[in-house]
């Protein structure tokens, strides 16, 4: 999915664009399968009771706000988050209600470095630190393909004439 182009200049393209790292949503799949088949098992209990509606429109309105909250609002938090690399900043904006969103000039970055633990390096992705103008170093977790996004940002802080060969290498 492209970024959109009315937040870039007229000079200004995409080199990078990733959502974050699909294991953010393990947790809710797993919640997912965990809350439907709880839900069917449920029914098929109460089915034989006196109180069967009302057991039954109980269990769904339960099973409806759990998917809602730990299904639903994981899925679209993940899909509204944007890490764009432009070739002038560093863009992140998340949120659906409430958009938040920070931009970084390229020419206020400082340094970039990665972190990857076993279990990111095994999923291929990882934390991005880009050390800026600011006070404090910012941090992006869950960065897919993180190795390659950090050398996306340093060619472009850097203006390096190889990187068209990178970006047709890697994305």
């Amino acid at each position: 999915m492209a970024y959109p182009d009315d937040l870039l200049s007229e000079d200004e393209q995409v080199v990078v664009h990733k959502h974050p790292h699909w294991k953010m949503l393990i947790f809710p799949v797993f919640v997912l399968l965990v809350v439907v088949g709880g839900g069917i098992y449920l029914a098929t209990l109460v089915q034989q009771t006196e109180w069967a509606m009302i057991g039954q429109i109980a269990i769904a309105v339960v099973g409806g706000i759990l998917l809602i909250w730990l299904v639903l609002a994981p899925f679209v938090r993940w899909r509204t988050t944007h890490f764009v690399v432009t070739t002038h900043r560093l863009m992140v904006q998340e949120g659906v209600l409430k958009r938040t969103g920070i931009d970084i000039p390229m020419s206020r970055i400082n340094s970039v470095r990665s972190v990857r633990g076993l279990t990111d390096r095994l999923l291929g992705c990882g934390t991005l630190i880009v050390e800026s103008a600011s006070d404090e170093p910012l941090e992006f977790d869950d960065i897919p393909r993180v190795e390659y996004v950090r050398t996306m940002l340093y060619r472009e802080t850097n203006d390096d004439p190889n990187d068209d060969y990178v970006r047709k290498q890697g994305r």
